[in-house]
């Protein structure tokens, strides 16, 4: 027990638990460091679950990036917490995802999935496109009115119209049936590119980012069957 603890960062109400291949989040987390924390860091760990979360009550900002988190996430109910970063974990069910995120996080106002399946970025999946991604963006807003910060971009005053007018109907289509790889990442099979800021990818120096891309992608697919508005035609 006191070797695991000694490998806890801690800041004040501020916990790091990062890179030690977890499964599970270790109890003594919960036990010494629960009552009191408001920022929880359990990036690049092996966590298919959150379910130690619980004892976590006021927690304000969690990141859990670089993870096994899949569809069958749960969180418990998180009242204060307004920052959440999921980045590069297995989530494909986009609104499965943000409909649990509504019931239990409701004072949630920064939310980043880069690198899941759930987020149709064109960087990580080569037969997206920006319109891809937009109308994720209003989905996502849609389900989340009250997001300030999605992904690498501010939310914008014409976003949350579009996304109050026609987010409903703009629910990017879930990947298909392909079964997702439950084997831990390993040094031998790295990941060529990421889309995340050079500061969420470092084990050794991870901290949640929210930050503009320095990618701009230009292209667009005929694929039929889009959303066209009327300024587009």
């Amino acid at each position: 027990m006191a070797r695991n603890e000694s490998l806890v960062a801690m800041n004040g109400t501020q916990i790091s638990y990062i890179g030690h291949d977890s499964k599970v989040i270790p109890d003594f987390l919960g036990d010494r460091y629960g009552r009191f924390a408001k920022r929880l860091d359990l990036s690049f760990n092996q966590l298919r679950s959150l379910a130690g979360l619980k004892v976590f009550t006021g927690l304000e900002e969690l990141v859990v990036d670089n993870n096994l988190l899949g569809n069958d996430l749960r969180l418990p109910r998180l009242p204060s917490l307004h920052t959440l970063t999921l980045n590069k974990n297995q989530l494909t069910d986009i609104e499965a995802l943000l409909e649990h995120l509504a019931d239990v996080t409701p004072a949630l106002e920064y939310l980043s999935l880069l690198g899941n399946e759930a987020c149709p970025n064109q960087l990580v999946s080569p037969d997206k496109d920006e319109d891809d991604y937009q109308r994720y963006r209003y989905f996502v807003l849609h389900k989340l009115p009250h997001l300030k910060f999605l992904d690498t971009r501010k939310v914008t005053v014409r976003e949350v119209m579009e996304a109050n007018a026609r987010g409903a109907f703009m629910k990017v289509v879930k990947p298909k049936s392909e079964s997702v790889s439950n084997e831990p990442r390993s040094e031998n099979n790295p990941t060529t590119y990421s889309p995340l800021p050079q500061g969420s990818r470092d084990a050794r120096n991870h901290k949640g980012v929210f930050a503009k891309c320095r990618y701009v992608y230009y292209g667009k697919h005929s694929e039929g069957n889009r959303f066209i508005r009327n300024d587009q035609l």
